[in-house]
């Protein structure tokens, strides 16, 4: 390499060496928090390759770290993971377009705060927010009281993509607003860092539905009124992951589940007039239940900079009780990493919430290699089963779900970057599930900046 551009490579990497001396990372639809104190981790000079890799030693999220870099003593200090807030900016590129949609952008902003009576973790877009606050219950040191606010109101009109046409005809202006309240119990688990507990929530529901025709909704379209939604949600967390500097999970497992029950208070039929339409009698009532289970861990043999991630989505409603509003939505975005964001089913190279299911299992196997303490390869496979939502038969303009599975490969490069930021890079390659089986690409890059 020429002295000039050797040169100018050690000053991008000093720069870059010093911003990450503060790096706490994100990732998920969101920013991710960052770090609690510990053992610093180390690096020993040694003549072997295999003889470093055997003395190395992760930095994990929150611990201060010391090392020598291209000739560069590096100290990253310790951080407080209790104390996060976060942009994440980017956007997805799909090759051939999904629908008629050829890029997707993402942005959210990240919160999150840890005091000794209470805490908050919030993830805001302004049309899509999920808010959450839960306090102390009196003298009880692991019972809470859980507040929640979530809302989906985008604006203008959103058409279904069904056998991956845009179909016109479905386009309706709708949202959904819920605020949630009710009792927890919160209990910290191995690590014992911030963001590992074992969580129980049971909380009651209530929220309103809206929608309205657009200039393309067809005139055969029937809508279901506007209507107040009661109901109820048992929750469970539990995370037992430490994480590593970038905040992406280094060992341990993570669990989940939702039992959610809805009611519609003012429902009747819709759908489209002369065909199979969704019945009031189906539908105003609806029951779902989702889970996961992650687990991820070093391989034998191999270094503590080698890991496998596998985890296991599944989801599961009635064919006949969902519909366009309630089924569940299967999308991209970073990977999931975030305690708050694991239970997201995270299909690689999708729009957000593109895809309409009934019921699903995804499963995924990740090999994750540590290129250097703030770079990491990602090599991801994945594979889905779902009753989705396609084209009938009788006409595009109504839709029916269907058994369909398809599996997606991933390659992706975290690195910590300039300005206590980080960048997300990644490739993937869907084997016909996202675009009715038509082989396509996703590219996403997103950047997290940390304040």
């Amino acid at each position: 390499m020429p002295k000039a551009g050797k040169l100018t490579l050690h000053l991008f990497v000093f720069c870059l060496l010093i911003s990450l001396r503060s790096v706490g990372g994100a990732a998920a639809e969101e920013p991710q928090p960052s770090g609690n104190t510990a053992t610093p981790g180390s690096l020993e000079k040694k003549d072997s390759t295999s003889e470093k890799d055997a003395a190395y030693h992760t930095p994990l999220a929150g611990e201060p770290f010391h090392t020598v870099f291209m000739g560069e003593t590096v100290d990253v200090p310790a951080m407080d993971r209790g104390h996060v807030t976060a942009l994440t900016l980017g956007g997805i590129a799909f090759v051939p377009a999904e629908g008629d949609t050829s890029f997707s952008p993402i942005a959210a902003l990240y919160i999150k705060r840890v005091w000794e009576e209470s805490r908050t973790r919030d993830t805001i877009s302004i049309f899509v927010n999920d808010l959450e606050y839960d306090r102390r219950f009196g003298r009880l040191e692991n019972v809470e009281l859980v507040t929640r606010f979530e809302n989906n109101t985008i604006p203008g009109g959103q058409t279904v993509v069904l056998n991956n046409q845009d179909i016109k005809p479905s386009s309706v202006e709708w949202g959904t607003v819920f605020a949630s309240i009710g009792p927890g119990l919160r209990y910290m688990v191995a690590p014992s860092q911030i963001d590992n507990d074992l969580r129980l929530q049971l909380l009651g529901r209530v929220g309103y539905f809206y929608n309205k025709r657009t200039s393309d909704t067809g005139p055969n379209v029937v809508l279901p009124p506007d209507t107040m939604i009661y109901g109820g949600k048992l929750r469970g967390r539990y995370d037992g992951f430490r994480r590593n500097l970038l905040e992406l999970p280094h060992r341990g497992v993570a669990a989940g589940f939702d039992l959610d029950y809805l009611h519609r208070e003012k429902w009747s039929d819709f759908g489209v007039t002369g065909f199979a339409n969704f019945t009031k009698d189906n539908t105003q009532n609806y029951l779902q239940f989702s889970g996961y289970v992650m687990g991820v861990g070093g391989i034998p043999g191999l270094s503590e900079k080698n890991r496998i991630l596998a985890s296991l989505h599944g989801g599961v409603t009635k064919k006949t009780s969902a519909d366009r509003f309630n089924a569940f939505s299967i999308g991209g975005g970073p990977l999931p990493g975030e305690s708050d964001d694991l239970a997201r089913p995270d299909y690689p190279g999708t729009m957000f919430n593109q895809i309409y299911v009934a019921s699903y299992a995804l499963a995924v196997l990740e090999y994750r290699r540590e290129l250097t303490f703030f770079m990491y390869l990602h090599l991801r496979g994945s594979f889905i089963w779902a009753e989705e939502a396609a084209a009938s038969i009788a006409t595009t303009d109504q839709f029916e779900f269907k058994d369909r599975n398809g599996y997606n490969t991933l390659v992706g490069l975290d690195t910590g970057f300039l300005w206590n930021s980080e960048v997300y890079l990644a490739y993937s390659w869907d084997s016909g599930f996202i675009r009715n089986g038509e082989s396509g690409s996703g590219i996403i890059l997103t950047w997290n900046k940390s304040f």
